[in-house]
């Protein structure tokens, strides 16, 4: 058996997630950090805060790729 030495949740894509005090269900608002990187974008709505996630996503695909 070979163990597989990328974990199924590394570190890099971890975030922290802070919602603003007057954030609702309909209207998120926010910070979103990573982790590992400390790069910060803000958010205004749940779409901007998933695209955020996905932007960080393909960032560090790109890096990947680059090496």
């Amino acid at each position: 058996m070979t163990l597989n030495p990328e974990s199924k949740y590394p570190s890099r894509r971890a975030y922290v997630l802070k919602l603003r005090s007057d954030a609702q269900p309909g209207a998120l608002s926010g910070r979103l950090e990573n982790v590992i990187n400390g790069k910060q974008r803000e958010f205004s709505s749940g779409h901007e805060l998933l695209d955020s996630i996905a932007s960080d996503l393909q960032a560090s695909a790109d890096e990947i790729v680059r090496k």
